[in-house]
């Protein structure tokens, strides 16, 4: 986590450049980026207890944001800093325009366990008109088309690849996002933006028909849980009494599902040695309310 910090720091000063001050602001003054917001980026649960952790040390480096109070690096001592009701926050502020700040947001996430390249595909594309306008705005100054609103082919891919360098992925990933943020399953796309599953894959299944785009992604993630299920019963050994349910009580509340809840579980036999049921935690937690009576 303290070298992650340090590549965050590294790219924040390079972002900011040397203009950016240090003042202390308010927490409660703070504000994600809309396009933050927009795409329903979180700080994981992990990235927040690695951070708490180091303790105090961990508000230490400034939390990079614009002078309207807009966070641009910094989410994870921001979320901390909230949960832990500390009043204010050192920070590096700087002033961009709306499309440095997408950038900068970009740039500053894209290390160790920053956003994933289908994340920053989506924000990238969000400067493709700017990356158009300019495109226009080089084409009449060099005399073609005066007037135009219509790019050539050339041009067209040429704003592709700065969608793609400012993502820093390549052309044909853009290519397949575009079309995935037209054709794929909200669900699909969730799956992209948690790392579940590559752009790649998702643009595969996005060439079958919509309706068997979920029964993809069903098969994918069965067969990712039957492949940890096997590794998980050829070295489990109960840690603690906590680590066990009582088999009585998960048949009685597996029977109590109605028949959509049941339909949506999926049922795998794996080879192993002894009598086992291994739940998965969203299975266990369907169970509620009567999740507090088992150990978890």
């Amino acid at each position: 986590m303290q070298s992650d910090e340090r590549l965050r720091d590294e790219a924040t000063e390079q972002v900011a450049g040397s203009n950016g001050q240090l003042v202390t602001r308010r927490v409660g003054e703070l504000r994600a980026h809309p396009s933050y917001v927009r795409h329903g980026l979180a700080v994981s649960a992990a990235q927040l207890s690695a951070l708490e952790e180091r303790g105090d040390l961990a508000f230490q480096d400034p939390v990079l944001i614009t002078t309207d109070g807009t966070v641009i690096d910094g989410y994870a001592r921001w979320n901390l800093a909230r949960w832990k009701g500390r009043p204010t926050l050192l920070c590096r502020e700087c002033e961009p325009n709306q499309t440095e700040s997408v950038q900068m947001l970009i740039r500053t996430h894209r290390r160790l366990n920053g956003f994933n390249a289908f994340v920053r595909i989506l924000l990238a594309l969000e400067l493709e008109p700017f990356f158009k306008e300019r495109a226009r705005s080089n084409q009449r100054a060099g005399g073609q088309k005066k007037g135009s609103s219509s790019l050539t082919e050339a041009e067209r891919l040429d704003v592709r690849s700065e969608v793609a360098a400012a993502a820093g992925v390549s052309v044909g990933n853009v290519t397949k996002v575009k079309q995935l943020k037209v054709t794929a399953h909200p669900e699909v796309l969730l799956a992209l933006s948690s790392r579940e599953i590559s752009i790649h894959r998702a643009w595969l299944w996005s060439k079958e028909p919509s309706h068997k785009h979920l029964a993809e992604l069903r098969r994918h993630r069965d067969n990712r849980a039957t492949h940890k299920i096997k590794r998980l019963v050829s070295r489990h050994k109960p840690k603690s009494v906590a680590d066990v349910v009582d088999p009585s009580v998960v048949v009685r509340r597996l029977a109590g599902l109605d028949s959509n809840e049941l339909a949506a579980v999926s049922v795998r036999v794996v080879k192993g040695p002894g009598k086992a049921i291994y739940l998965t935690k969203d299975l266990l937690q369907s169970l509620q309310p009567y999740q507090e009576q088992m150990p978890t």
